[in-house]
């Protein structure tokens, strides 16, 4: 039998941490990605992703760990084969469309020509050709977008980080642009998704990496996670409110019915038990799987409240 051979990871962090002053930033946060793989990096503001991105494109220097990129440290070489989109636009407002991207082309070693050729089937993809003769300024929030995500990917890198986005971003170019992102992990890149958008990072990524309080509270295959955190949910279309039933912590109207969260160690035939009992018409009873953001929401709070006890 023929051993099988280990993938490089794209990207690998090992034990970041980061302070600035007596603040930590980051606190020993691993992680990687793998080619084809598209991982949503989440957590609330102030958790450390900013920071975790920067240090994991050589923005920022960790103050202990190590970062590696395509199997080594990265180096001037590895830069030019990462594309980052910031949450920070970064195109030259003066400047025409295309002047625009081949001046950030030329900076990651691109000859114009290929610039060109590249520009012109990533605005035909993009639907960017009625604008490329106009200027940055006079182009809307989200075509702005559109361009200067097409300027993250010009040159056909391996390791992309998107920050946000869909900023501004109608519903169709929303689409065009997750279309886009799709094509990209057919082909092989690894890309990271920044964004408090709990829905993009179900449609969009296969893993999920949440940090809070500058370390990472949950990483692993969105499946897992979902799997994970069912059990304690049901969905119950009813004439009655579940909430005070014997077993039901919480309740909420949730469409034709009601999204139930069960306390612990209550079975959901003791629930439907009490809700007949109850007098209560039921059409439908069934476990939930919860939301990425109802994990997001029981993860962090949960991490507050234990940072909360901590400090009494």
């Amino acid at each position: 039998m023929t051993a099988t051979a280990a993938i490089t990871p794209t990207v690998r962090a090992d034990s970041l941490w980061k302070r600035f002053g007596g603040h930590v930033a980051v606190r020993d946060v691993s992680l990687s990605l793998d080619p084809g793989e598209v991982v949503g990096l989440v957590g609330p503001n102030g958790a450390g992703k900013t920071t975790t991105i920067r240090m994991l494109l050589d923005i920022l220097r960790p103050d202990e760990g190590a970062v590696s990129v395509f199997g080594a440290p990265i180096s001037p070489q590895a830069q030019s084969r990462i594309g980052y989109l910031p949450e920070e636009r970064g195109l030259y407002r003066s400047l025409r469309v295309i002047p625009n991207m081949l001046y950030l082309a030329e900076l990651k070693g691109m000859q114009r020509e290929h610039a060109l050729r590249r520009t012109d089937e990533l605005f035909a993809l993009l639907g960017l050709e009625p604008h490329r003769g106009k200027k940055i300024s006079e182009l809307s929030r989200g075509l702005g977008q559109l361009v200067q995500f097409a300027a993250t990917i010009l040159h056909e890198p391996a390791f992309i980080v998107l920050d946000e986005p869909f900023s501004g971003l109608d519903p169709v170019n929303v689409r065009v642009m997750k279309d886009a992102v799709s094509r990209l992990r057919r082909e092989g890149a690894a890309i990271m998704f920044s964004t408090h958008q709990m829905t993009d990072v179900e449609e969009l990524c296969d893993r999920v990496i949440m940090i809070d309080g500058g370390a990472v509270v949950l990483d692993g295959p969105l499946v897992d996670i979902k799997r994970r955190f069912a059990g304690n949910d049901l969905f119950v279309a009813t004439d009655l409110d579940p909430q005070g039933t014997d077993g039901v912590t919480a309740s909420r109207r949730d469409g034709a019915g009601y999204a139930v969260r069960l306390a612990e160690g209550s079975a959901p035939e003791d629930v439907l038990r009490s809700l007949l009992e109850r007098g209560a018409k039921i059409d439908r009873f069934e476990l939930a799987t919860p939301s990425l953001e109802e994990i997001f929401l029981r993860v962090v709070g949960r991490e507050q409240a234990e940072a909360e006890r901590d400090e009494e």
